[in-house]
């Protein structure tokens, strides 16, 4: 009876999902993001909010293993870098537009996280921070010695390229418009995923990987599926957005302070909510440009996310919204 009734509400979740106030604040939110830069024409904040979109998307696309499954992924990163480097060297062939090269991209990121998936995560805990941590660096190993890659020296765009997007200028709007889309996409995958029932064995595997097992979930199937489907989106925005710096190199595509900081913005924002890591990373880049325009604070970036990640453990291990749920329960009904 009791195996019923969660299979009745597993099935009753897709169906109520729209009902759900949630559903539409997020809606809210990408259309601000839509909109704010276009009053006054207002490049700055453009800017801003479109490293906000990105930490957002690394952010949330990390949670699905942090806060669902309990796996800690340092090596996040290789997915944005890959993605990146996937979708440079396709658009400058031809016959591949933006569109179709970050896709690419995408599917093909996606596609060797499975694989990777199945044996990576035969590892818990520490072992497999570590490993993920190894896998990054064994992929910048290989992108520096790879010569149709430009190896260490990276790879540059023509700006002949941004021609089909209107030209320099229009394609910069264009692109944000599109990672602003690729931030939406990733909020309702960690909200679909979360109200699943794929969603659900992540949850009873963050809780207890091995009653998981016995009770019948498909551990390593699913930590490999939630590998795979958090490195999609994170490749596209790679692509998209080292097209806009029309520059790829290895230091900085798979560079470990991003992977640090996603980890800094899920846990600030509270790992497991869908809201937590979007106003995180929200935060996060606020504070991130404050310190990179102080004179003062400019070179300490990383020591401040270590030192606020510490701070978070320590006092807030809820993240943000996870205490204010704690503090008023009636709040899980709106921001979830």
């Amino acid at each position: 009876m009791a195996t019923q009734q969660v299979s009745t509400r597993i099935d009753a979740l897709p169906r109520t999902i729209l009902h759900r106030p949630f559903f539409w604040i997020i809606a809210l939110a990408i259309a601000a993001f839509v909109v704010a830069p276009t009053i006054g024409n207002d490049v700055q904040l453009r800017e801003s909010l479109l490293l906000a979109a990105v930490y957002i998307i690394l952010a949330s696309n990390l949670n699905v293993m942090i806060g669902y499954a309990g796996y800690v992924n340092f090596g996040s990163i290789v997915f944005f870098g890959l993605g990146g480097y996937l979708c440079v060297w396709l658009v400058g062939r031809p016959g591949f537009p933006l569109a179709v090269a970050a896709l690419a991209g995408g599917v093909v990121v996606s596609a060797l996280a499975l694989v990777f998936g199945f044996g990576v995560l035969r590892l818990r805990g520490a072992y497999f921070a570590l490993a993920t941590i190894g896998v990054n660096e064994g992929v910048q190993a290989f992108v520096m010695n790879f010569s149709p890659w430009g190896g260490a020296a990276g790879m540059y765009l023509s700006t002949e390229l941004f021609a089909p997007l209107g030209g320099p200028r229009q394609a910069l709007w264009t692109i944000y418009y599109l990672l602003v889309a690729v931030m939406g996409l990733s909020l309702y995958l960690s909200y679909g995923i979360k109200v699943s029932k794929f969603g659900l064995g992540l949850l009873a595997i963050g809780q207890n990987e091995d009653a998981a097992a016995v009770l019948g979930v498909p551990t390593r199937l699913y930590k490999a599926l939630a590998y795979s489907a958090t490195a999609f989106l994170p490749a596209i925005a790679g692509g998209l957005y080292y097209f806009k710096s029309a520059f790829i190199q290895p230091s900085d595509a798979f560079d470990l302070t991003f992977s640090t900081e996603a980890i800094a913005i899920v846990m600030l924002g509270g790992q497991g909510t869908i809201a937590g890591p979007a106003i995180g990373a929200f935060f996060y880049e606020e504070l991130r440009g404050w310190l990179l325009t102080s004179d003062t604070f400019s070179h300490f970036q990383l020591v401040v996310a270590g030192a606020l990640l510490l701070i978070i453990v320590l006092f807030l291990p809820r993240g943000l919204i996870g205490t204010a749920h704690a503090r008023w329960p009636d709040l899980r009904r709106i921001i979830e």
